[in-house]
């Protein structure tokens, strides 16, 4: 199969969640209200890129490359992003429903993770080190041996995060929800 390279090229309404797109590298490309459920996404690189209301749920991103790329407003619920190539890895999220998603130990330092759903995200043993995580749902997130050292989790909500079993040093969190952290040790706080 021909790899191609594609840069400044945007692409509205395609629909490949069957078919996946052409093998290549797309650089500074912009993808407005595609759907690409379940499409075969492996291989691909993306460069300096925009997601815009795309629909990624379920796509295979197995050892697809994802370097400085902005998803705005997708749906991207139960991707594997453990198995993108890990070399540059560089996302930005805002206001994207990233449900049921695996970071499993994933270099994520200084990620920005800006009004998204996170429900069921797994983020154990992942690198979270000056991560914005901010204004997030992260209901029945995992963090398990997480690095949140200088990570800003404030006005986030919904998580637990156990203090002995991840590193906090340094990380900001906001009132009420900071009572997440509270919760191994069974502790109740009246409002």
């Amino acid at each position: 199969m021909e790899f191609k390279y594609i840069s400044d090229e945007t692409f509205e309404n395609v629909s490949a969640s069957q078919r996946g797109l052409d093998m290549g590298e797309y650089e500074s490309c912009r993808f407005v209200q595609c759907d690409f459920s379940s499409a075969d996404l492996r291989d691909l690189r993306f460069l300096e890129s925009d997601f815009v209301e795309c629909d990624l749920s379920n796509a295979d991103l197995t050892n697809a490359s994802i370097q400085d790329v902005r998803f705005n407003k997708c749906k991207m619920q139960g991707l594997h992003f453990d198995r993108c190539n890990a070399f540059g890895f560089s996302a930005a999220f805002d206001g994207c429903q990233l449900s049921y998603s695996i970071f499993q130990k994933m270099k994520l330092q200084g990620v920005s993770m800006t009004r998204c759903q996170l429900h069921s995200v797994d983020f154990s043993s992942a690198d979270l080190k000056k991560a914005m995580i901010q204004h997030c749902d992260l209901q029945d997130a995992t963090f398990d041996q997480t690095n949140l050292e200088n990570a800003d989790l404030r006005y986030s909500q919904n998580y637990i995060i156990n203090p002995d079993g991840n590193r906090l040093k340094g990380a900001r969190f906001s009132l009420p929800e900071v009572v997440g952290l509270l919760h191994k040790y069974r502790i109740k706080v009246d409002p």
